[in-house]
């Protein structure tokens, strides 16, 4: 491996440091996060498959280690939309 990839694979196991004890429902929002720009907690459960209600688990333990960030949906002020911070 080359010195370049060994950087980079330290850097991205070091931007998921935050998420690593955390259980792996958090884990899969996190990685779905990853994966799109920002969705709602609907949006989160029919790509992940989880109910709402871990969903919500789920998005609150990653908020508590800085991982994912919310805010109002400007389409529909009832609705959160969360992003990956990491």
């Amino acid at each position: 491996m080359s010195a370049n990839a060994s950087q980079n694979t330290q850097e991205q196991s070091d931007r998921w440091d935050p998420v690593r004890e955390l259980p792996p429902s958090a884990k899969l929002v996190a990685k779905e996060l990853d994966h799109n720009d920002r969705l709602t907690q609907t949006e989160l459960a029919e790509a992940t498959l989880l109910s709402t209600r871990t969903i919500r688990q789920a998005v609150s333990r990653l908020e508590a280690v800085g991982a994912v960030e919310s805010r109002v949906s400007f389409r529909d002020a009832r609705k959160q939309l969360y992003t990956l911070s990491l």
